[in-house]
Order: C-alpha cells, then sequence, then structure tokens
C-alpha cells in the first residue's frame, strides 16, 4: 500500500477525505458525545478493558459510515465493546448521536485513518471481530490500487484478531466482493468460513440497513466474506 517518491514512501490512502458539511444533529452528537465516548488518536496501545469499563468481546469496525449498523449490533449485543473507525466527520457525529439516543455504554469511536490505528492502537491478537461493511470499491481500474483489502492490509487484520477470531466483510459491488475472495483466500492466517472457500449467506448478526435494502429491491446482489483466524496464525 505504499507508492515511492523522492521523499520517504508515503501510503496510499485508501479513501478521500470530504470536507461535507454536519448536520446540526450531527455537530451536536459530536459536541456532546466526543468527550465521553470519542477517542483521540495517540501512536500507543489502547487498554479495551479500561476504556469500556471491564471485560467483553472486542469488535473493530472499520468505515461505518453513518454507523447504523454498528449502533443496531450494539444494542442486541450489550456485553461486546464496540470500537468504529471512520475518517468522515459527519459519520463520527452520526454514530455519537445515535449512541447518545439509545444510551449506549458499549460504543467507543476514533476519527482517524484505520490502518494507523491498527498498527500503533491495536495490539496483536487482541480483538475477537473485526467487520468492514461496504468499504469504497473504487470502481476504475486506476483507482483498484486504492481498495482497502490488499495483501498487505489482509495480513495487518489477521495479526489483530485472537486465534478464532472472526474477519466479515460484505459488498454490492461484485468486482470487489472477487477481488476480496482472492486476496482473503491466499492469506494463509485466514480460513474461509464459506462453502468450498466461497461467500456465506448474510449472517444475522449483521443488520440489513437502508441502503441495502433499496438495492435489494433494484435487484442489487451482495456478497458476505466471513474469516476465521487459525489457532496456528
Amino acid at each position: 500500500m505504499n507508492e515511492s517518491s523522492q521523499h520517504p514512501q508515503r501510503r496510499i490512502k485508501s479513501f478521500v477525505l470530504r470536507a461535507g458539511r454536519m448536520t446540526e444533529a450531527q455537530q451536536r452528537g459530536f459536541d456532546e458525545g466526543w468527550s465521553q465516548w470519542g477517542i483521540d488518536y495517540r501512536p500507543e496501545l489502547l487498554n479495551f478493558d479500561e476504556l469500556f469499563g471491564g471485560p467483553g468481546e472486542r469488535v473493530l469496525e472499520i468505515g461505518f459510515g453513518m454507523g447504523q449498523s454498528l449502533l443496531d449490533m450494539a444494542a442486541a449485543r450489550p456485553s461486546s465493546h464496540y470500537l468504529g473507525v471512520e475518517v468522515h466527520r459527519p459519520g463520527v457525529g452520526r454514530l455519537l448521536h445515535g449512541v447518545q439516543e439509545l444510551g449506549l455504554s458499549n460504543v467507543r469511536a476514533m476519527c482517524h485513518d484505520a490502518v494507523d490505528v491498527l498498527e500503533n492502537c491495536i495490539a496483536p491478537g487482541s480483538l475477537q471481530r473485526i467487520q468492514i461493511f461496504f468499504p469504497d470499491p473504487w470502481h476504475k481500474k486506476r483507482h483498484n490500487k486504492r481498495r482497502l483489502i490488499q495483501p498487505e492490509f489482509t495480513e495487518l487484520l489477521a495479526s489483530r484478531l485472537s486465534p478464532g477470531g472472526i474477519l466479515h466483510l460484505a459488498t454490492d459491488w461484485e468486482p470487489y466482493a472477487e477481488h476480496m475472495l482472492e486476496v482473503l483466500n491466499n492469506c494463509t492466517a485466514l480460513e474461509n468460513s464459506g462453502e468450498n472457500g466461497g461467500f456465506v449467506p448474510r449472517p444475522e448478526e449483521r443488520p440489513l440497513t437502508k441502503f441495502e435494502l433499496r438495492g435489494q429491491r433494484l435487484g442489487h446482489g451482495v456478497w458476505d466474506l466471513l474469516y476465521r483466524r487459525g489457532s496456528a496464525a
């Protein structure tokens, strides 16, 4: 995920930071919720038990968008601890607004690049689940290198899972689904849970989003991928 230059190597970003305006509710959610549920990025390991006030399943969601599925999952599984990482402030504001509305105590948010967070803030073998739902597919061929799911990043993801930990991805863009499948199947630390090394039906714990329901009505497909870290990884 690096590109060479005359200067020290600069990592290719897997996102475009759009400065979209925040709604009043999003801004209020950010302003009122960040001090309680937001985590400022620092290049040091996070203490999950300290952050959440005790032990629990550790779940990392990368690129949660507006956060609705993350809120739904956190509400359904109050004993699990969810850390959401998203670079777009309106989405973070919307998530924090939802956390306040629902009275959730098991959600924390970071507004930073997920690669930095994984490399510097998450201890190896410390997560029970990582979920990445509908990442930017970068449709144009010349932009494919910006796709988040690449071999180097996949190895990083696998290294942060505990033995038996789950990596769950979903996309509505079939070429990206096939790309993900190829990359992930080539990661020796991960075992594909799909039949014959393929895709899986949507697991019940992943909520249907409004976007996904609209796509289904239009006949659009969605592909879920579920991998487990091997005990010898």
